[in-house]
């Protein structure tokens, strides 16, 4: 395995034998090398394939902000979310996952939280990967010695629910995006307003809309049954409520799912939100 191009100390790019290109991790595994040399496997200690140039410049753009030890800190984290949720993580969440924590852990010591908005979604929707990445904070602070806040683990979470790869591929992609699509011109229509797509609102919105895609998908959705929280909910917003009615209607012929009144309530909070704020900003 020889090298191609040397990002740091203890990252580089290599080629094989076939010509595959592929990134290598270990402490020390470059030092004192030039493009050419051979890597000795023995101090390797993560390798992934580039699928692209753009990714293995992306890496070395990172690997100039990122210390090393926290692409450890990532690579034990992956390791420990795959064996929990006995899946194998896509190899771009080394990237993505370095990048957020260490941006986190710096935010956290310049006392600079940040509130998750998906917080209350991911604890309810994905408690997997919650506990998983409750587990990383754990983690981060043995290695760190900072204390993240639990919206932290809320949005590692997300990085690991992006990165699954279980063979779903384009089929499954292009469901759930036509999923998003109906669901937000239902909304769109009801209202009579389009979204400012450039928005946090609109990303908010969107994010839940792929969460629930998927989970209607795969046959994952939540079987809990808070009535009192949507009868609270459908009189507060009613007209939240009457556009979610008709988001039921589309899924049950569509799909065959009859929404429990958890999903009801939350998509009627959802709704309400980004329809009050787009509503505002469209008469400003």
């Amino acid at each position: 395995m020889k090298i191609k191009k040397i990002f740091n100390n203890n990252v580089a790019l290599t080629e094989d034998s076939n010509q595959t290109e592929m990134v290598v991790m270990g402490r020390g595994l470059a030092f004192q090398k030039k493009n050419g040399d051979e890597i000795d496997p023995v101090n390797i200690e993560k390798t992934f394939i580039t699928p692209s140039k753009a990714f293995a410049d992306k890496l070395s753009d990172l690997l100039d902000e990122i210390p090393y030890e926290m692409m450890e800190l990532s690579k034990d984290i992956i390791e420990m979310a795959n064996g929990d949720l006995q899946t194998e993580l896509n190899d771009s969440l080394y990237l993505t996952l370095s990048d957020h924590i260490h941006f986190a852990v710096t935010r956290t010591k310049n006392g600079v939280p940040i509130k998750n908005a998906l917080m209350w979604e991911v604890q309810k929707f994905y408690k997997a990967e919650y506990r998983a990445a409750f587990k990383a904070l754990n983690m981060i602070k043995a290695e760190t010695g900072v204390s993240m806040p639990e919206d932290e683990a809320a949005s590692i979470a997300l990085h690991l629910f992006n990165a699954r790869q279980d063979g779903s591929g384009m089929e499954e992609t292009m469901a759930m995006t036509n999923i998003v699509n109906d669901v937000t011109n239902i909304v769109k229509y009801h209202y009579g307003f389009d979204f400012n797509e450039e928005s946090m609102n609109y990303s908010r919105f969107i994010t839940h809309l792929r969460y629930f895609a998927y989970r209607i998908l795969r046959g994952e959705l939540n079987d809990d049954n808070n009535d009192g929280l949507y009868q609270q909910v459908k009189l507060q917003y009613p007209q939240a409520d009457q556009c979610t009615k008709k988001v039921q209607a589309y899924l049950k012929k569509q799909y065959e799912m009859e929404m429990t009144t958890d999903e009801l309530a939350y998509f009627i909070i959802h709704i309400q939100r980004v329809s009050n704020r787009e509503k505002k900003k469209a008469f400003l």
